[in-house]
């Protein structure tokens, strides 16, 4: 391993949960209807593929840029008011493999305006040598170009990285990009399909950075 990748939501904030309600009243305002299940096969996608998605088939008038300045407005506010703590053992696996002067990468599919809240938030941002969101990549998750492109700033091959994901949409992007990656089954994440993770565990604190 000369590189590892996070993602983010579900991986260091446990955020599906504000995700999944701001994206339940989004999909409401413009009359959509839609249940929690139903949204789950969305996780790890970026906002303009699931509300492309989401617009074509219900034929929602409004534009995909004014349906996503609603979700993120909202979205933003709710994180500046929330108490919420990085999720259980983010903090000591990312100060472990700095300890081992291992390359840290962010690749989410949020938005950069969101990704830097959050990392603000926990004072998180100087761990990490580079970070994308999969909104500044030709395609997003499942397509593995948000972890390919993490890696070429990294200056690391593919093959050479370890990623951190929680969706079904996000293990499918690391494995396309040729990475190992490790599965992380987040209850507040839905039902995620991770069976094509290398490995996959119930607690961040079961990784163990040295034996890879």
């Amino acid at each position: 391993m000369k590189a590892f990748i996070f993602d983010m939501d579900g991986v260091i904030i446990d955020s599906e949960p504000l995700h999944f309600k701001v994206d339940l009243e989004t999909l409401e305002f413009f009359g959509v209807t839609l249940t929690k299940d139903e949204l789950e096969k969305y996780v790890g996608m970026t906002n303009p593929e699931m509300w492309g998605r989401i617009k074509q088939k219900f034929k929602v008038d409004q534009s995909i840029d004014e349906i996503i300045d609603f979700q993120l407005s909202k979205k933003l506010a709710i994180l500046d008011e929330v108490t919420i703590e990085p999720i259980n053992g983010i903090r000591d696996l990312i100060e472990e493999i700095q300890t081992l002067n291992i390359p840290i990468g962010l690749a989410s599919s949020s938005p950069r305006e969101f990704i830097e809240k959050v990392l603000s938030k926990f004072n998180l941002t100087h761990y990490f040598s580079c970070i994308i969101s999969g909104e500044e990549v030709e395609k997003g998750k499942p397509d593995p170009a948000v972890y390919l492109e993490t890696a070429r700033l990294l200056g690391v091959e593919p093959q050479s990285c370890y990623v951190l994901e929680d969706s079904r949409n996000g293990v499918i992007a690391a494995k396309a990009a040729g990475m190992s990656c490790i599965g992380y089954q987040n209850l507040n994440s839905g039902n995620q399909d991770l069976s094509v993770a290398d490995q996959i565990v119930k607690s961040v604190k079961e990784i163990t950075i040295k034996s890879f």
